[in-house]
């Protein structure tokens, strides 16, 4: 039995950002350079590699659908998914702070959303224990009024709300691994408990939020918002430790009925967007100590929405070392990488890294039992 879902879409590779130099607009000073930085390169080769692996005849392939329109409003405004509509059919333009569309992208967009609802509809309906949305655009910065950092809608939260509202679930947990911090995720449920938000990234690698630890939530979501800012350059040993001192034991306490994993990349050695060490042995592990959870309190249910990830040459061999954990099957594609894990010192736990993550674990616990119920 193929026990993992895999859910994308050749729309979500049209996705068109529009003429950047990487994510600057050409311009005064700026050459041109044609290229944003979110292109469909790292998912496709993804896509590409699973399929040459051997892995994808593994997967449950399924269909993707849109989104509709009472779906997106779920935690988007009204206002702002007519927002979106209406840019595309105008021909393109920003839906918020550098979530750029071209006249595909509602379209895009409610696919890419979709194929996030429908990962939640497999597991829910036992037609896989896990699930695997190949999403573009991204989501987890795009807040209920605004797109943010190349997404649009907000795919993991979406799919967490499908899950409270159509499935009737009253905890679910979001993991979120993406080098920058996940503001949307957490602003979509910043007041509410039914979802635990835990968003571990770089500090300050999105400038245009904070993520800091002190950001807790509020009202009936106060303590239900975790966020770790790790310093750049770490690597395995610092995430690890972040996993087992904080992630984990949250994870625990809170007993999810579904973990949805915010999947980015861009924590990887090679990305331009982070300062991360990680390789595919850490998105092995972290996918590992997801799943472990999850069979204890969750009926081993995981659904994983990709996020970033923008190197083209090392996004697909993480992405593969995911799936295979998530899937329970290996392949004969060797990662070109994991060899030169070992030869990296960064890699180790730093005792400054041990310090920082004690000092959280204490915070946090410390959060929980004053206002976790």
């Amino acid at each position: 039995m193929n026990n993992t879902a895999y859910i994308t879409d050749e729309l979500c590779f049209w996705h068109d950002p529009g003429n950047y130099a990487l994510m600057l607009k050409p311009g005064g000073f700026i050459e041109p350079y044609n290229r944003h930085i979110e292109n469909a390169d790292p998912k496709r080769r993804l896509h590409s590699l699973l399929q040459t692996s051997g892995l994808m005849s593994q997967l449950k392939v399924m269909p993707a659908r849109d989104a509709d329109v009472h779906e997106l409003t779920r935690l988007h405004s009204a206002d702002y998914v007519n927002k979106v509509q209406t840019i595309a059919q105008q021909g393109g333009g920003d839906t918020g702070m550098g979530a750029p569309i071209s006249s595909n992208g509602w379209d895009a967009a409610r696919r890419s959303a979709g194929c996030a609802l429908s990962a939640i509809d497999a597991v829910m309906l036992n037609q896989a224990q896990t699930a695997y949305a190949l999403t573009r655009p991204p989501g987890h910065h795009a807040e209920p009024e605004q797109g943010m950092g190349f997404c649009v809608f907000a795919n993991a939260a979406l799919a967490a709300a499908h899950a409270i509202s159509v499935y009737g679930l009253q905890r679910v947990a979001i993991v979120d691994w993406d080098v920058h911090f996940g503001n949307g995720t957490q602003k979509c449920f910043e007041h509410r408990s039914d979802v635990l938000t835990i968003s571990v990234h770089q500090q300050a690698g999105y400038l245009m939020v904070k993520g800091e630890a002190d950001e807790l939530g509020a009202g009936q979501g106060l303590g239900y918002n975790l966020n770790m800012p790790l310093p750049p350059g770490c690597g395995f040993g610092a995430y690890r430790e972040a996993f087992e001192q904080v992630v984990m034991p949250a994870l625990e306490a809170y007993r999810p009925e579904l973990i949805i994993v915010a999947c980015g990349y861009d924590a990887g050695r090679f990305d331009p967007l982070g300062r991360m060490l990680l390789d595919g042995i850490a998105f092995r592990w972290m996918t590992d100590a997801v799943m472990d959870v999850a069979r204890r309190h969750a009926q081993a249910r995981v659904v994983m929405t990709h996020e970033g990830g923008y190197c083209p040459v090392s996004v697909p061999f993480w992405g593969l070392a995911v799936l295979e954990q998530l899937s329970g099957h290996t392949t004969q594609a060797p990662c070109p990488f994991t060899p030169q894990h070992d030869q990296m010192p960064a890699q180790k736990l730093q005792d400054y890294q041990r310090d920082l993550t004690r000092q959280w674990a204490a915070h946090f616990e410390d959060v929980r039992q004053r206002h976790w119920r």
